[in-house]
């Protein structure tokens, strides 16, 4: 009898895949869906801003690599968007510690690893969408890309911007803020300018092209562009993604060790 009912406890302590599970993962997503702030931030805001600075009758004849300057800022607004989606995917972790949510599941079954997989997943799908939204957008907009030079971009910008999951995971164990987003937009506008995706790095002058290289932006963004331009380093610009990864990585599985000791 003490067999089976220590078998039964461990059977009930171990769920499969840790807890993580498609019913979770869609649970999530439409909990996410339902935060205006986030489909205003993910998916209206980067649409606006193509059409406010892309749109213009001259850069849809204007040339850039093998597609057209309506293109290029396309590209450019899919990352920004793909960028702010994926933050506030794993930046949602703040709102769960305020009120008190990541310390309930913590008494349950549910093993850390699986749910910080399913902040990344859910993450990674509004980074999909801000993308296929801004690709809408940019099409109806006048940008002309070949049809390699679609899909790759945009599953550039999309598989590119985890680390911007990484550092949303990392932010909202950092900020005690349910207005974490309203923290992190300015910070990730401000990231643009300084990382060359707003403003070509050419256009920035050789100091500020410098700096721009160490921004956390500007591998991701370099890299998106690539099939359309061709320009830059991919090495330099992949060795700041995986950097940059690697620090918002470490820093939110520091964070989260520390969150989970408290219980």
């Amino acid at each position: 009898m003490t067999t089976t009912t220590v078998t039964a406890r461990r059977t009930r302590s171990l769920p499969a895949a840790g807890g993580f599970s498609a019913t979770f993962v869609g649970l999530e997503l439409r909990r996410m869906l339902r935060n205006r702030r986030t489909v205003i931030f993910t998916v209206i805001v980067p649409a606006v801003l193509l059409l406010l600075f892309g749109s213009d009758s001259d850069y849809k004849t204007q040339r850039v690599g093998d597609g057209n300057v309506t293109g290029y800022i396309m590209i450019s607004m899919a990352v920004y968007g793909a960028m702010l989606a994926t933050t506030s995917g794993g930046a949602m972790v703040s709102i769960e510690r305020a009120v008190g949510w990541s310390r309930q599941l913590r008494l349950t079954p549910l093993r850390p690893v699986a749910y910080v997989a399913v902040k990344l997943v859910i993450a990674m799908v509004l980074g999909a969408v801000s993308v296929a939204v801004a690709f809408a957008v940019g099409a109806a907009a006048g940008a002309d890309l070949s049809t390699a030079v679609w899909i790759e971009c945009g599953l550039l910008a999309w598989s590119c911007a985890l680390v911007f999951a990484a550092f949303g995971l990392f932010m909202g164990y950092l900020l005690p803020s349910e207005n974490v987003m309203q923290i992190l937009g300015p910070v990730l506008g401000l990231l643009s300018f300084a990382g060359g995706l707003f403003v070509p790095v050419d256009q920035m002058g050789s100091v500020f092209a410098s700096i721009a290289k160490f921004s956390p932006v500007y591998g991701v963004g370099e890299i998106a562009r690539y099939p359309l331009t061709h320009d830059g380093s991919l090495l330099i610009a992949a060795l700041n993604v995986a950097a940059w990864t690697s620090v918002f990585a470490a820093g939110a599985v520091w964070r989260f060790r520390r969150d989970t000791a408290r219980v």
